[in-house]
């Protein structure tokens, strides 16, 4: 680049003077280095110090090539310079991890600055170790304070209790801040509030607490960071009440108020713990306070209201968003697009879509919320096309691509396509995660795939993949709809070698399995392996072993495990009722399933459609239509609508008994209802018709 015009007579000040007057740090130093080459001008500390701070202040990490070569340029035209021009470097350095050549400066300060180090640069090397986590380092160089002659001051104290902390050894911490009160050196904000950040952290909020209070008992006043600290500690810990509690401890002390982090603070956490009304009134009072607002405080806002599905404020809140000027980012539109697709407005998604192409705010979890919205919503062809135009895009699918691509195709029936994405993406060495396995091995189950499914899960087991629960219970169910009890049984037996753990779930799969194929013995020794495993048996176990014995005629047995449950203290479900009821009844003992159908209020069970046709049912094959002509009244009563199995079952019943008249009625009752007969209506009714026809010969 040709150099700049500089005055004749350039003096350090005339350049200090220009190098502040010119807002843009590249121009800046260009004007430095035209001033480098003019014939009668040497660069004294004070510039150096100027254009080396700037530098090191911008987030342009293109420019940190050029503090290296401005100190190159010091070491060779032997400049003077402070230690606040080292400190400037070394710091430089130190935040962008570059520690040894943070280290290798401290070692040569004499040679290439001509001054000696300080107990601030030593301050400033032994932090740079630290934010790098290179803490045993950091322990070791302290050492090296005593041999030097170097007497640490507060803020060396300061950065050992940060080792502390980072090692969580609280304790430590609070002996280094007590060590400090006996020299008389006096703890500051920043020595609690490490100790506090350390303990929020560890999710410690009590300790943390108390920390604070001692501040307060010492007169060592907390700043903002400290209160945003614990409040945001107490959210992550789920404590609501703590939150509050410190945020109305910063409303009500007088030497501090809230800044723009702890407003973000308590929006997002109020948001997550689904307080969104309470989460606008802090953003209200913002408003009313006129307190600068950033993108973080809008996205937080639009995220959470879009989460509970108020996606018509979340609009409100971005529309508030662009006429403060603060423009939206991609999380914004992340979180909106998320907003409309999970509400089936795919309008609005591809309105929206079309904004953020025009912005350059497309990211990869952009395509993934768009593609997955249209999977949810039933638009498989849609999806495809974005799928296609991300494939072409500068984005780069990732593992939750995958994992939403193989999800989609597998709920929308499209379970080719899913495992021909599952098997281009290992082809091409791409990104897969076990949930996209575990979708896959589950929707070719679904499909009575089982075999491809085992071929599947060996596939993931060479990725190293463990299957979890999730796909181990899959294929069990699978097995067992293929009626593949041995190769479930040998499955299971497997999951033990593998280390893969059973949930109750596995446990109630398989059980299921084998009442069905009436193995009941294997399936009460599993309830026994269960059990000395430590699983406890739910409801549904109970529903299903109820349901195996019921369908092997075994009832005695069933009301036997019926009071076991009982007397454990388990609350039977309908599900349990009505599996015992239809048992009785389908033996005859409809005169002990009524009491059962009876007290079902006692369980805060509330009998629905399928108890009363299973009642009504058994009454009429016992030939007792008087009180199956009750248990349709009790349909009625309690507000059912009769569907076309009660009128099938109440018209069987009828023609059973002789009853045709009262049969036809029950028909016509049905047809004025806009039932549609089906051919088991028709079936009974013509039957009834002919064998009425046969007695009267």
């Amino acid at each position: 680049m040709a150099q700049l015009s500089l005055p004749k007579n350039l003096t350090p000040k005339i350049l200090l003077s220009l190098l502040k007057s010119e807002k843009n740090p590249i121009s800046a130093l260009h004007l430095f280095d035209s001033a480098t080459h003019h014939p009668s001008y040497t660069h004294t500390d004070t510039v150096l110090y100027h254009i080396l701070h700037r530098l090191s202040l911008s987030t342009d990490s293109k420019l940190l090539p050029h503090v290296t070569r401005i100190v190159d340029l010091i070491r060779t035209q032997k400049c003077p310079c402070s230690e606040d021009t080292v400190l400037v470097v070394m710091k430089a350095y130190s935040k962008n991890s570059m520690v040894d050549k943070a280290m290798e400066l401290f070692q040569k300060m004499r040679e290439i600055f001509g001054c000696e180090p300080g107990v601030r640069s030593y301050n400033t090397l032994l932090n740079a170790f630290v934010v790098s986590n290179q803490l045993s380092k950091a322990e070791l160089f302290f050492r090296n304070f005593k041999t030097m002659g170097v007497a640490p001051n507060l803020e060396t104290f300061n950065i050992l209790m940060k080792i502390a902390c980072k090692k969580q050894q609280f304790d430590k911490c609070r002996e280094l801040i007590n060590y400090v009160w006996r020299r008389n050196l006096r703890p500051d904000v920043y020595s609690y509030g490490t100790l506090i950040n350390g303990l929020a952290k560890s999710g410690d909020l009590n300790q943390a607490l108390e920390v604070f209070d001692e501040m307060l008992d010492r007169e060592v006043m907390p700043d903002v960071t400290c209160y945003n600290i614990l409040i945001d500690g107490f959210f992550k810990n789920g404590n609501l009440k703590g939150a509050n509690g410190i945020w109305e401890r910063l409303m009500n002390d007088s030497w501090v108020y809230p800044d723009i982090v702890t407003y973000n603070v308590m929006i997002s956490g109020l948001c997550k713990c689904g307080r969104l009304s309470e989460g606008l009134e802090i953003w209200n009072m913002m408003r009313k306070n006129e307190r600068k607002m950033d993108v973080f405080t809008y996205s937080t806002l639009i995220h959470g209201l879009c989460e509970s599905g108020d996606v018509d404020r979340a609009e409100w809140v971005y529309k508030e968003m662009v006429k403060s000027k603060v423009s939206p980012d991609v999380v914004v539109y992340n979180a909106l697009l998320n907003g409309y697709s999970r509400i089936g407005r795919i309008a609005d998604c591809y309105e929206l879509w079309e904004l953020m192409e025009n912005q350059g705010c497309r990211n990869i979890v952009s395509f993934n919320t768009m593609i997955r919205g249209l999977f949810e919503n039933g638009y498989v062809e849609e999806a495809i096309s974005i799928w296609e135009l991300l494939q072409s895009s500068s984005c780069v699918a990732n593992s939750t691509t995958n994992r939403i691509l193989v999800d989609g195709f597998c709920k929308n029936g499209y379970t080719n396509k899913a495992l021909h994405v599952l098997e281009e993406a290992e082809g091409e060495g791409g990104v897969l995660d076990p949930s996209a396995y575990s979708t896959m091995i589950s929707g070719l189950c679904r499909e009575g795939r089982v075999d491809e499914a085992v071929t599947l899960l060996d596939c993931m087991n060479r990725r190293g993949y463990k299957p979890n629960s999730y796909v181990c219970n899959a294929l069990i169910n699978g097995f067992v709809e293929a009626s593949k009890i041995k190769d479930a049984v040998r499955f299971f037996g497997d999951m033990g070698k593998k280390n893969y753990t059973p949930t109750i779930v596995t446990y109630n799969t398989l059980m299921d399995g084998l009442c069905k194929a009436e193995r009941f013995g294997e399936a009460y020794d599993l309830v026994k392996e269960m059990l000395g495993e430590g699983h406890q048996p739910d409801v549904i176990t109970y529903s299903i072993l109820l349901n195996g014995l019921c369908q092997g005629k075994n009832v005695d047995m069933a009301l036997n495990l019926w009071d076991l449950v009982v007397n454990k203290g388990i609350q039977p479900d309908l599900r349990m009722h009505n599996i015992l009821i239809h048992g009785l009844c389908s033996v005859g003992k409809t005169l002990n399933a009524l009491p059962l159908y009876l007290n079902m209020n006692r369980w805060s069970c509330i009998p629905d459609l399928v108890t009363h046709n299973t009642l009504m049912e058994g009454f009429y094959k016992a030939g007792d239509c008087k009180t199956a002509s009750v248990i349709w009244a009790r349909i009625l009563i309690s507000g059912l609508q009769p569907d076309n199995i009660s009128y099938n079952i109440t018209l069987k019943g009828l023609c059973s008994c002789n009853r045709i008249s009262d049969a036809i009625l029950y028909f016509n009752n049905a047809l004025s209802k806009k039932m549609v007969p089906t051919i088991v209506t028709w079936d009974i009714l013509v039957r009834a018709v002919i064998h009425t026809h046969s007695s009267m010969r």
